[in-house]
């Protein structure tokens, strides 16, 4: 039975969630714990969330900061971030199998920067300071990279011929906040050039996309993402500054204060690039149990792409993997951008894209409106 609309209503941000490369490299552990058994080690958190990191470290996942944590013979994975050259020589030194989980857009750059390195061209990468993916990209290239953190970094550049210089993007900023780092970049440097294709990851763009739209009616944006995520992050900043009164980023719905619902009659609900749906529909039945019932789809964008599995974890090749038999051989994998159908896993169920649906949790209709039911 429905419950009765109190003119309340949630504007379902649409993308939200998992990217590609981040269901990749969840799946990826997953994959490795049930052909190799626990432990699987992984390099940094695979990706930017607390539930998916704490999830997976119950199912055997050990998180280590540095290479030396893992024992020789072991297996470790590397995260959906990327990590320099000088990371796969320590696995190699310390007798370790290794599973490469790097967003296949993040190898991407990595490739034009060893080019442009090559090509002795001073390189400039937009990103922030400290960020894994960062720092991975950079160590492909150290002598030839310089981090441009912003417009404000780039009176301190200094490049030693203007005419050889390229710009280069930590893959998980905004189209528009690259771009203005770009421009003023390209005041200093006229013959600045852009790489020969787009570094930017699609996701976060579609997901700020959708925020943008929500945004001019939402009084109150919630979040949800964790605090070291800076795509989650920045959905916030977005948000505010498309028109929302308030906007608060969660890791959990428990986290919501009702005081932010004080006169609010539109909340805008929407998730990082590494949130799981679960999250997202824990966050919804909360609302729903406060009258906020009524769910509204904001669709920015369609989403299809999907990316394949390390080869170590795809079924045709596993076999002739020598990581079960020999997990101190080096079995390091190059991922690839080819599509692969997308393994069944219990981090991300989404039943608001399909039939299933949680009892008293809002349901979408085919208009693309959702009211809770049961």
């Amino acid at each position: 039975m429905n419950t009765p609309t109190t003119g309340r209503r949630v504007l379902l941000a649409a993308p939200r969630g998992y990217c590609a490369g981040v269901d990749r490299a969840v799946i990826a552990v997953e994959k490795a714990l049930e052909q190799y058994g626990a432990p699987v080690y992984v390099r940094h958190e695979i990706v930017h969330n607390k539930y998916v990191v704490q999830t997976l470290e119950r199912k055997g996942a050990v998180f280590v900061e540095r290479t030396e944590e893992v024992p020789p013979g072991n297996i470790v994975m590397f995260s959906a971030h990327g990590v320099a050259p000088v990371v796969h020589e320590e696995a190699e030194r310390g007798r370790l199998a290794t599973i490469d989980a790097t967003c296949p857009l993040v190898t991407k750059v990595h490739k034009e920067a060893v080019r442009f390195a090559k090509e002795d061209y001073d390189i400039l990468l937009i990103g922030h300071e400290g960020h894994e993916e960062v720092i991975g990209t950079s160590g492909e290239a150290p002598d030839h990279i310089q981090l441009v953190d912003g417009p404000g970094d780039v009176a301190g550049v200094e490049v030693r011929d203007p005419s050889k210089v390229v710009w280069l993007s930590q893959t998980t900023l905004s189209v528009d906040e690259t771009m203005e780092t770009v421009d003023a970049l390209k005041e200093k440097f006229p013959q600045l050039i852009s790489p020969p294709s787009d570094d930017i990851c699609y996701a976060p763009q579609n997901r700020q996309l959708a925020v943008k739209q929500m945004g001019a009616e939402a009084e109150l944006v919630i979040v949800v993402g964790s605090r070291n995520s800076s795509n989650s992050k920045r959905l916030v900043e977005v948000a505010k500054l498309a028109g929302a009164r308030e906007a608060y980023l969660v890791d959990f719905a428990d986290e919501i204060d009702e005081a932010w619902l004080e006169g609010v009659t539109t909340v805008g609900v929407t998730s990082g690039a590494s949130v799981p749906e679960v999250l997202v529909e824990q966050v919804l039945e909360w609302l729903a149990q406060r009258g906020y019932g009524d769910v509204e789809l904001v669709k920015a964008a369609e989403e299809s792409i999907t990316f394949s599995l390390p080869k170590e974890l795809r079924p045709s090749l596993a076999r002739r993997s020598r990581l079960k038999e020999g997990r101190g051989a080096r079995a390091s994998s190059r991922p690839s951008s080819s599509a692969d159908a997308s393994s069944d896993h219990l981090l991300h169920p989404c039943p608001h894209e399909t039939d299933a649906a949680r009892v008293s949790s809002p349901k979408v209709t085919n208009d693309g409106r959702a009211r809770s039911g049961q």
